[in-house]
């Protein structure tokens, strides 16, 4: 790239030049050359509109249907702009001129940087997608699958360990499990004045859970199109709680059928392929089979992901969620679990929810581990934003 340090001005005229794209009218009479001009090129590819000559090119959405032509400019973007950029580059490329299908072509596949919506988009090409090009996208998949889960399970683990250790209450327990806190609250009124001291006659300690299976999980997910990031961090968190020995894990997800992915959990590349992006909605008939599947309700935590836009039964669906909470299920509802900010969702639903003690918000991957931690010790649940209208408390 031309030094331009010691002119600031031009400096700016460049910048601009980029953004506006070379109009006759965009104002800043500045030609580029060397990699400007290649960068302007890769730009001009995907944003230019084509309605006119460019003071030094004609600049027109130019990728065409080429995957030859399309994997150059993925290979092209990647020279001139960082990973985060290339990211939101290629997902307007998709959006803005149709490069979906082109993404069936294993040499297009190869170029492309690897994310989380990406994946979305490969899954909701699965059934279109040739045999020639299948191995290439489970690759590409099971490279963002462990990335996250190296960057996920850890933390996840750790904190899920401890929850369950804190909500395995003993009351004979060893020195070094005692729950201090605890233990002070329930002898306050042992407090001896003249001594400035609680005298405990009842001690609370922590259990050991990971000594057998304390906790049932059951992760309800939504697989229509809107819900396709959420889609993946729920597979991925699915096989990190199906690998603790101390929380049994269900992992169902649905659209207008219901499908349970619980045999898969080993290998959520295998989770993600299962499942099938697109198609309606039908939480009811969802709950239901999860309903079902319960065994112990006062030691299951429900987690229903899903922007509650309901095809099914909206008052049998309310119905249930009343009936599993009465019977002692801890019932938490994710707008979304996604990096992607305030999702769309059916205000309705969710204020419906909030009044029976469901609380109903939007959850970031990085705040799940504190969500499940908080549901599986039954304390309030970090709501990152009152927006959402839930009571955290319940």
């Amino acid at each position: 790239m031309p030094d331009t340090t010691t002119d600031p001005a031009r400096e700016r005229l460049r910048r601009w030049r980029l953004v506006l794209g070379g109009d006759t009218a965009d104002g800043t009479g500045c030609a580029l050359s060397g990699q400007d001009a290649a960068m302007d090129g890769a730009l001009a590819a995907l944003y230019g509109t084509g309605d006119g000559p460019r003071a030094d090119r004609d600049r027109s959405a130019g990728l065409g249907a080429s995957a030859p032509s399309v994997a150059r400019w993925l290979g092209d973007i990647r020279t001139y702009f960082p990973s985060s950029v290339v990211q939101v580059m290629q997902r307007d490329a998709i959006d803005r001129l149709g490069l979906a299908t082109l993404l069936l072509e294993p040499e297009v596949l190869g170029a492309v940087e690897a994310d989380v919506h990406l994946v979305g988009t490969l899954l909701s090409l699965d059934k279109a997608m040739p045999e020639t090009t299948k191995q290439t996208a489970r690759a590409v998949v099971r490279r963002v699958v462990e990335d996250l889960e190296e960057r996920l399970a850890t933390r996840t683990r750790a904190t899920l360990t401890g929850a369950l250790d804190r909500s395995a209450r003993v009351n004979r327990p060893r020195h070094h499990d005692i729950d201090w806190n605890r233990t002070i609250a329930a002898n306050l009124k042992h407090y001896l004045p003249e001594h400035r001291t609680v005298v405990p006659e009842r001690l609370v300690g922590y259990g050991r859970a990971s000594r057998s299976v304390k906790k049932e999980v059951v992760l309800c997910v939504d697989q229509s199109g809107s819900m396709a990031a959420s889609v993946v961090y729920a597979s991925v968190f699915g096989a990190v709680l199906a690998s603790m020995r101390s929380i049994d894990t269900r992992l169902v997800v649905f659209d207008t059928a219901v499908v349970d992915l619980t045999d898969r959990l080993d290998d959520p590349v295998d989770v993600l392929f299962g499942t099938r992006l697109g198609g309606g909605t039908d939480i009811n008939r969802a709950l239901a089979y999860c309903q079902a599947r319960i065994t112990r309700p006062a030691e299951t935590v429900v987690v229903l992901i899903s922007d509650l836009y309901e095809g099914g039964i909206r008052d049998e669906m309310l119905k249930r969620v009343a009936a599993m909470k009465a019977s002692g299920v801890r019932f938490v509802t994710l707008l979304a679990l996604s990096d992607e900010g305030a999702p769309a969702y059916d205000r309705e639903h969710a204020a419906a929810l909030a009044a029976l003690g469901a609380p109903a918000f939007a959850c970031t991957p990085d705040l799940f581990p504190e969500v499940m931690a908080a549901a599986i010790e039954k304390r309030p649940l970090p709501i990152p934003d009152a927006e959402w209208g839930a009571d955290p408390g319940r």
